[in-house]
Parts: C-alpha cells; sequence; structure tokens
C-alpha cells in the first residue's frame, strides 16, 4: 500500500469545532491569494533544468514523487530517478551511498517523514559526514490538514540542532525555482521545506530584483512603524498583513529569512536595532525551536533589546480540517496576523 492509498484510507479522527466533514480540497488548499500568479511545480522544473546541466544529479522518492513534484524529473530524466519505495530510512542511506560515489542527490519525501522517521540516518549517514545531500520535504508545518501524523510543525527545531546542516524554508515559487541552483552549489547536505503544485509567484512582485541566497536575509518591504522577521510562506502572508494594515496607518517592514540555519544575523541585528519599531517574527512552525527563538537568542546576545513578539504555531499537536479554518485557529491568516500586530501596538 502506497502512502497516498494510506491517506485515504485512513481519514483523520479529529476535525475541526463544530464536527462537519471536511472536504479532501479543503485540507490540501492552495496558498495562493487573490492577485498572485502561480508557476506549476517549481521544484520539479527547476531540478530538470539543472540535471540538464549536470549529469550528477539525481532524483530519490520515498513513494511520494508526485505529491513533491519530482514526478517531474521522474518523467523527463527516468534513469536519474531512483523510487525507494514506503522506506525513508533506506532513501537517505541510499542518497548518502550516491553522494560518496560523486553524484547530486535530491531526495524528497513529506516533512514529517523525514524529520521524525528518517532523523537518526540523516544523522549519521549524512550531516556527519558532510556529505551533499539535499533532503526537499513537502507538507512543512500547517499546510495540510490531515492532522498530526501529515503536519511537520516541528521540523525546524529538529534539524537546527544538527551540526552540518543547512536550512532552507522558502515563501514562494521565486525562492524554490533559484535555490535548487544554489542548493546544488553548496557543498554540504541541505533540508528544505517545499510549497509544491501550483505555487504562488510573490516575491518577485514585491522586489522585481530578488535573488535568492543561502544565508542571506532580505528586506522586502519598508516600514516605520513594526518589522516583521519571517520564513516560509508566513512572508507572503506578512506582506499581506502589511498592505491591510497601511490602510489602518500603520507602517510594517518585511523582512524575509528564507534560511534558518546559518542565520543572517547581521542583517537582523541591523533591522532590529534601529528606530525604536516593534518586532515580530512570523512562521509556519512551531514557537518552539523555530525561526522566533533564533532571531530572540540572536538580539539577546548582542545586546538588541526592542519589543519583541512572535507569532507562529502553539506547541502542541494540531486539529485537522479546512486549512483556512485552521490558519485562522492558530493565528496564522492574513486578518489574524493584521489582529495580533495591531493588538500589540
Amino acid at each position: 500500500m502506497t502512502h497516498a492509498s494510506l491517506a485515504r484510507k485512513y481519514q483523520p479522527r479529529r476535525v475541526i469545532p463544530g464536527g462537519e466533514r471536511v472536504a479532501t480540497s479543503a485540507m490540501i488548499a492552495s496558498l495562493a491569494a487573490e492577485g498572485y500568479e502561480t508557476e506549476n511545480a517549481p521544484f520539479g522544473h527547476a531540478l530538470v533544468e539543472l540535471a540538464k546541466s549536470d549529469e550528477h544529479v539525481v532524483g530519490l522518492s520515498a513513494d511520494l514523487a508526485k505529491y513533491t513534484d519530482l514526478h517531474i524529473l521522474a518523467q523527463a530524466m527516468p534513469e536519474r530517478f531512483y523510487q525507494m519505495g514506503m522506506a525513508e530510512q533506506v532513501m537517505v542511506s541510499a542518497a548518502a551511498g550516491l553522494a560518496r560515489e560523486g553524484f547530486l542527490p535530491f531526495a524528497t519525501t513529506y516533512a514529517v517523514f523525514a524529520s521524525r522517521r528518517a532523523y537518526d540516518f540523516i544523522a549519521m549517514a549524512i550531516a556527519e559526514e558532510n556529505l551533499p545531500v539535499k533532503i526537499v520535504c513537502a507538507l512543512p508545518g500547517l499546510t495540510t490538514g490531515y492532522g498530526p501524523s501529515h503536519q511537520a510543525t516541528e521540523d525546524l527545531a529538529i534539524f537546527r540542532g544538527l551540526p552540518n546542516m543547512t536550512i532552507i524554508d522558502p515563501c514562494d515559487a521565486v525562492d524554490i525555482r533559484q535555490s535548487v541552483a544554489a542548493m546544488a552549489a553548496h557543498p554540504g547536505p541541505i533540508y528544505s521545506r517545499l510549497l509544491r503544485g501550483k505555487v504562488p509567484a510573490v516575491l518577485s512582485r514585491w522586489k522585481p530584483d530578488y535573488q535568492f541566497e543561502i544565508g542571506k536575509a532580505q528586506v522586502i518591504r519598508e516600514g516605520k512603524d513594526v518589522l516583521v522577521i519571517s520564513s516560509g510562506f508566513m512572508t507572503m502572508r506578512a506582506l499581506d498583513a502589511a498592505e491591510q494594515l497601511s490602510k489602518d496607518g500603520v507602517d510594517v517592514a518585511v523582512l524575509h529569512s528564507p534560511t534558518i540555519k546559518p542565520l543572517d544575523t547581521q542583517t537582523i541585528l541591523r533591522e532590529a536595532g534601529h528606530g525604536g519599531r516593534l518586532v515580530v517574527t512570523a512562521e509556519n512552525h512551531t514557537v518552539i525551536g523555530g525561526l522566533g527563538e533564533a532571531v530572540a537568542s540572536t538580539l539577546l546576545r548582542a545586546g538588541v533589546t526592542p519589543t519583541f513578539r512572535m507569532i507562529g504555531l502553539p506547541d502542541e499537536f494540531l486539529e485537522a480540517g479546512a486549512l483556512p479554518t485552521l490558519h485562522d485557529m492558530y493565528g496564522i491568516s492574513v486578518a489574524k496576523i493584521a489582529e495580533q500586530i495591531k493588538g500589540w501596538l
């Protein structure tokens, strides 16, 4: 039985308050906001382009190629694709072996399986040996309504403590597309979150000259009242919340930090240390051990002490249900982000 068929067979036992049956489409709803163009499978298409220019690039899947957009590579270059079955431990071990032989493996699965099920194999076979394996994982944080079995709300905290591991949390299709070549050029292991399917193209609209760089945070929107430091799709949400707040006379800057480790401490300290702005972190991850705590420790160690608040998921197993409802419930929708910032001001 495949991962996909298991998901269909075992429907979530918990539902959103009210007990109504939730349609599958609502549980995997697109993150695209009105007005944004989308790109289909940016990771898969960028990987194919990379593979055309680098014969060492290979892709591995643990029975989830269609759900991590790796099927694009499998269709275009079947000889460069390895289907490892429902065995994430085997997949990452095979990726380590391929890397030792000079290949450049991109191993894909769901974030829950990489962070929970395959962690020890990643630590011992890949990270300790500092091998150039790129682990690219779908369904990060609250991007699915299928409950705790599918929601990787603690993956960043798990991998932040792992030596040699670089961690990327891309915002949109632009970040994903540009990050593929950057990951390939990076000599060590990488864990990257992935937005799959039709992914909004946000950064090109707000910052036409945007260019992804590992370890680099960038100001996407200027503002004098509030500084939001965000990663992943929460940058998309923060930009939309900033537009909403501007109608109420609140000027919000957005600093996008697509790399969680290494963190761009220099830019964060520069932006947080001037202007007397309220500093807010926003992440699609538990408030334990992710971007918020990384920024907080950076500020404290440097003696920079702005008024500081965190937006993120609670330290608990989350409910199953429709994504828009869950995002409101847990405070990471555009409306709830704007509401929290206004309240703190």
